[in-house]
């Protein structure tokens, strides 16, 4: 039972991080095409972003009223819907409108699977399970890389879009026929009363305690991986397209590793009460290290793809603070607490991706057409201080809420 509720779900997270990540491989095809700037292209791709983050707080009624299987086959219509609509999109506005559906779309891929585990797998086991349906995530990540590169040079990447079109209504086909119809938690609450709990959450001390580190570590983790980081090996590192597809490779296989190994090592921890919140906390924190040496220019592959590496194998650490955070909270409360998180996460998400492109927009173009080595410094050096803001805030926080006199 464990595996045919898994499979399905794991599937479709696979799906919504190779969407994710798609356009760091074909950016250079949709700039030339198309005539964008660095400003439009992180605006493009970004766009996923906000379309998810408004989705969440309405996804965690959607999933407690109606369960995870109806729920992430009838978004995922809407995700090949848009990935229909971007294959034919000649225009800036319509590539926008296309990309946005998309992120809708996928927006339930996460949080339905973790809603359904809780249904169907024991809680002892919940650990592990969530941390393979994230190396799931990370298996798209790489599928998003050289898999990508490769069909697109066959079919161009209007064809691989067509094809990601039918990857996703198989998916949706897969979850609303193979999952099971019986077994999932029924919903005991009126809606009203579910969006009026929504406020327990956000009148919590810790909530807003750990939420901005969270939130702008992962909004540098969004921007870096899913898209920046193809043009960075291009303009800074100074390697052609091929090797920039096995460089985005090695960063996607450190993320799939991140994920699988984060939720083995949180489930190990848990046993010596050690908190998913503090191992995500620590991984977040030192994920800055490797982000800081993207200031440095290297032309080295070998060293190039450490840094990058280790980048995509603690930037996974914000994942770990969703369960860590839930424990804090009822467990009927788990669904929107993640929710809530998320779309903070995405909202930032949004503007930190397009930020960074209208940051290295403000250095004129190289001769070579790509973009200045110091648009992206300076780009970089901005998440940099966001993220220390957060760690800054984490640990002044409880300071500040002693000098707060209470009501």
């Amino acid at each position: 039972m464990i595996v045919r509720v898994f499979l399905p779900f794991a599937i479709g997270y696979f799906l919504s991080f190779l969407l994710r990540v798609v356009n760091a491989v074909i950016a250079p095809d949709l700039v030339a095409e198309l005539d964008l700037s660095a400003a439009d292209l992180g605006l493009l791709t970004s766009a996923f972003f906000i379309a998810f983050a408004l989705t969440q707080l309405p996804l965690g009624v959607l999933l407690d009223r109606y369960g995870p299987r109806k729920v992430e086959s009838a978004f995922l219509l809407l995700t090949a819907a848009g990935a229909l609509l971007f294959s034919w999109a000649e225009s800036f506005p319509l590539l926008i409108l296309a990309r946005g559906l998309i992120g809708l779309g996928v927006s339930a891929c996460m949080m339905a699977a973790f809603k359904a585990y809780v249904s169907w797998v024991p809680k002892e086991r919940l650990a592990l399970i969530n941390g393979c349906h994230l190396a799931a995530g990370g298996l798209g990540a790489i599928a998003g890389t050289a898999p990508v590169e490769f069909l697109s040079e066959i079919m161009g990447w209007r064809g691989v879009f067509v094809v990601l079109t039918i990857m996703s209504l198989c998916i949706s086909a897969l979850i609303y026929f193979m999952i099971p119809r019986r077994g999932e938690i029924p919903a005991s609450e009126s809606v009203s009363k579910q969006i009026r709990d929504y406020g327990l959450v956000f009148k919590s001390s810790f909530f807003w305690r750990i939420m901005p580190f969270t939130v702008m570590s992962q909004a540098a983790f969004f921007s870096l991986q899913a898209l920046w980081s193809g043009p960075w090996l291009r303009d800074v590192a100074g390697f052609d397209r091929d090797i920039v597809g096995w460089g985005l490779t090695l960063i996607a296989i450190s993320v799939f590793v991140g994920f699988l190994v984060g939720g083995i090592l949180t489930d190990w921890l848990r046993r010596h009460n050690i908190s998913p919140i503090t191992v995500g906390f620590y991984a977040m924190f030192l994920c800055v290290i490797p982000q800081a040496f993207l200031l440095i220019e290297m032309n080295s592959f070998l060293m190039v793809s450490i840094v990058w590496m280790i980048f995509g194998l603690l930037g996974t650490g914000g994942y770990l603070i969703y369960p860590g955070l839930s424990q804090f909270f009822p467990v009927h409360l788990a669904g929107r607490v993640n929710t809530a998180l998320n779309s903070f996460v995405f909202v930032v998400a949004f503007v930190g991706q397009w930020a960074v492109g209208a940051v290295i927009e403000l250095w004129p173009v190289q001769a070579s057409g790509g973009y200045a080595v110091e648009g992206y410094q300076a780009g970089i050096v901005m998440l940099l201080v966001a993220q220390l803001l957060g760690v800054g805030w984490y640990y002044l926080f409880p300071l500040m809420m002693k000098k707060i006199p209470s009501a």
